[in-house]
């Protein structure tokens, strides 16, 4: 079993609330794409290899990019070791920066893929021996642990161990509420906010210390 504090499953809801805000913008640029769920856009690849090339296109460009993000976030965990975690959101906090810089340069065609490479690096902010041990853009784990807990909790287990995966599921969709609002306002421009908050999830960490704490309420999750 896996125990993280309570302080950390904050962490992680506060990075998937930033997933979910900039996938709803790459969704709504992309008009149906997507940047961090990976699911959809392979089911988007395999529908437009038969009716809609274009989109096919898009959406492989799209999942190698998402993969390139998770290679360099893996390669930067190794190199930053216990101080992974601010280093990475650090980093992804620059590419979506940079993915704001090169949509104000004109350079349109790498915004969404840059999003997608920092959505990849992302998931890669919480391990365990060299695995994800907190999944921070794809929900549909996440909702499945929530109802084994929520069962287990009916079944006399763990009172509350439902409670981070409902956390992280809120998180996402809320992001997602404030990237849409925001997005019909200052379209692609929006996503500084994203790199802003990267920022503060990074400083937050920092402040977590390079191990997760041992003290005070901790959830299990396997």
């Amino acid at each position: 079993m896996t125990r993280y504090s309570a302080r950390v499953w904050l962490l992680a809801a506060g990075t998937s609330s930033m997933a979910g805000y900039v996938d709803a913008i790459g969704f709504l640029k992309l008009g149906g794409l997507f940047v961090s769920f990976m699911s959809g856009n392979s089911t988007r690849l395999a529908v437009g290899l038969v009716v809609d090339p274009y989109v096919a296109r898009v959406a492989i460009g799209l999942l190698g990019a998402f993969v390139g993000g998770v290679v360099l976030g893996t390669l930067i965990a190794a190199a930053a070791g216990r101080w992974r975690k601010p280093v990475i959101l650090l980093v992804v906090g620059a590419l979506l920066a940079m993915a704001g810089w090169l949509d104000t340069q004109g350079a349109v065609g790498w915004a969404t893929p840059l999003m997608a490479a920092a959505m990849g690096c992302v998931n890669t902010t919480f391990q365990r021996a060299g695995e994800v041990s907190i999944g921070v853009t794809y929900m549909t784990g996440t909702l499945v642990k929530f109802g084994q807990r929520l069962a287990d909790a009916v079944l006399g287990g763990a009172r509350w161990a439902w409670v981070p995966y409902l956390a992280l599921w809120l998180g996402l969709v809320g992001g997602a509420v404030a990237g849409s609002l925001l997005y019909r306002s200052f379209g692609i421009k929006s996503i500084w906010g994203a790199a802003g908050m990267a920022g503060v999830l990074a400083i937050y960490a920092l402040f977590l210390g390079p191990t997760e704490p041992s003290r005070g309420k901790a959830f299990t999750s396997p």
